[in-house]
């Protein structure tokens, strides 16, 4: 969100990170789509897709942090949301833009993702 003069005005941390995501529908149905982030804040993700994931959807998505936002070691998020928006279209080609709320995350190993 911006003001008249082009200012940012949000007050959280947005990070605008360009990173791989696998995406799966709530009842574990593979979303079979090539997604990207956007960018990532606390409460949210916005990423680009070639799926049509409608909005209200209940979405489960894994993401690697990198040691930019962990400060650390990369770490695996698995996060379970709702999608907010849905729009036609994105900057890259891919065929939506997706944003999703962040209702609750863990942090998975390795051997975690394998599930």
């Amino acid at each position: 969100m911006e003001d008249e003069r082009g200012h940012e005005k949000r007050m959280i941390q947005r990070f605008a990170l360009e990173l791989p995501v696998d995406v799966t529908a709530h009842a574990g149905e593979e979303v079979h789509a090539t997604a990207t982030t956007r960018d990532v804040i606390s409460h949210g993700i916005c990423f680009y897709c070639d799926a049509a994931i409608e909005r209200e959807s209940i979405i489960e998505f894994t993401l690697t942090l990198p040691t930019e936002i962990t400060m650390a070691q990369p770490m695996n998020v698995r996060c379970r949301g709702t999608v907010v928006r849905r729009e036609d279209g994105s900057p890259d080609g891919h065929k939506f833009t997706i944003a999703a709320a962040i209702e609750s995350y863990e942090f998975v190993s390795d051997d975690g993702l394998q599930k």
